[in-house]
C-alpha cells in the first residue's frame, strides 16, 4: 500500500530504510483538484511494482520536505534510490506518470529488491545511454545488450580486444563488478581507467597506467555469481569509466560477454539534517 509520510523526520526514515529500492513520492496537497485526481491512479502502483516503495508527502504537513525537494508545484513526483533524487516531473498525468515508473523500476526491483551488494546499487539506472561508446563491437552484438541480463551479448569484431566507455548521470562510488561471460572467449586481461575527458585509443589503453588493472584466471571469475572488486578508495568521484580488455581466456578470434553489471553508490543523497530554512518559522505561510 502507499504510505502518507506525516512529519518530516519519517520521509528521512523511509528514504533510508528502503536502501536501494526505488522509491515514488508523490507531493501532493489536500486542496489542490489535480492530486485527487490522480490520487486513485497511485494507489494501484504498489500492486504492480511490489519491490518499489511508494510515499504520499502532504506538503502542508511536512514543508521542511517538500522545500527541500524544490517541490514549488503540486502534485510532483520525484523518484529515489539510495536516498538519491534520480527523476522528478510535475503535473498528474497517469501515462507519463507509469512509464517513469517503468524506466526507474529496474532488475533488481523484479527480483527481492535487495541489492548484490550491501549498501551498494546496480548503477544501471545512472548510465547515460547517450554517453556509452564501445570501440571494435560487432555491429549484431552491441554493449547495449551487456548491460543488461534480459539477453544479447556484446562480441568484439576484428579481434579480441574491447574498450568499454561508460558515463554516469551523476558522480558515483564504485565498490565492484560483475562479469558474465563464456569460459573460452570472455574477458582475460582488464584495465580500469575514470575520468578520461575523450574516448581511449587502444594504443593509449595499452600504454597508460591504470586506475586497476586485473587478471581473470578461472572460469568462477567470469561466471554470474562473481563479483570483482574494485580498490574502493580510488573510485570514490567517478564520472565516467573505461574497462580495456586486452585478451581473452582461450586467445579467440574474438570476446564475448553476456552481461556486465557495476555496483556502487551515488555520492549525493538526501540529508535533512543538512537542510537549512529558507525564510520563515515551521507553520509560516510564505
Amino acid at each position: 500500500m502507499v504510505r502518507e509520510i506525516t512529519d518530516d523526520a519519517q520521509f528521512q526514515t523511509e528514504l533510508t530504510d528502503a536502501e536501494t529500492k526505488l522509491v515514488v513520492v508523490d507531493f501532493f496537497a489536500t486542496w489542490c483538484g489535480p492530486c485527487r485526481n490522480i490520487a486513485p491512479v497511485f494507489e494501484q502502483y504498489p500492486a504492480k511494482y511490489p519491490n518499489a516503495l511508494f510515499l504520499k508527502v502532504d506538503t502542508d504537513k511536512c514543508q521542511d520536505t517538500a522545500q527541500a525537494a524544490g517541490v514549488s508545484a503540486m502534485p510532483t513526483f520525484i523518484f529515489y534510490r539510495n536516498k538519491t533524487k534520480i527523476d522528478s516531473f510535475r503535473g498528474a498525468d497517469p501515462n507519463v506518470l507509469e512509464e517513469r515508473i517503468k524506466k526507474w523500476y529496474g532488475e533488481e526491483d523484479g527480483g527481492t529488491g535487495e541489492s548484490v551488494v550491501k549498501g551498494h546499487m546496480d548503477l544501471l539506472s545512472m548510465i547515460m545511454q547517450s554517453g556509452c561508446e564501445c570501440l571494435n563491437e560487432s555491429d549484431d552484438h552491441v554493449l547495449a545488450h551487456a548491460l543488461t541480463s534480459k539477453g544479447g551479448y556484446l562480441e568484439s569484431d576484428c579481434d579480441e580486444q574491447l574498450i568499454i566507455s561508460l558515463s554516469f548521470n551523476q558522480a558515483v562510488k564504485l565498490h565492484s563488478l560483475k562479469i558474465t561471460a563464456p569460459t573460452d572467449n570472455g574477458p582475460r586481461n582488464m584495465k580500469l581507467f575514470i575520468n578520461q575527458t575523450q574516448t581511449l585509443d587502444f594504443d593509449s589503453s595499452e600504454s597508460m597506467s591504470p586506475i586497476q588493472a586485473f587478471e581473470l584466471l578461472c572460469p568462477d571469475d567470469i561466471s554470474d555469481n562473481s563479483l570483482i572488486p574494485l580498490r574502493y578508495v580510488k573510485f570514490q568521484n567517478v564520472q565516467n569509466l573505461t574497462i580495456f580488455i586486452k585478451d581473452n581466456q582461450s586467445n579467440t578470434d574474438t570476446t564475448q560477454i553476456d552481461h556486465l553489471a557495476i555496483f556502487g553508490s551515488p555520492i549525493s543523497v538526501t540529508n535533512m539534517n543538512e537542510f537549512k530554512r529558507v525564510a520563515g518559522k515551521k507553520g509560516e505561510s510564505e
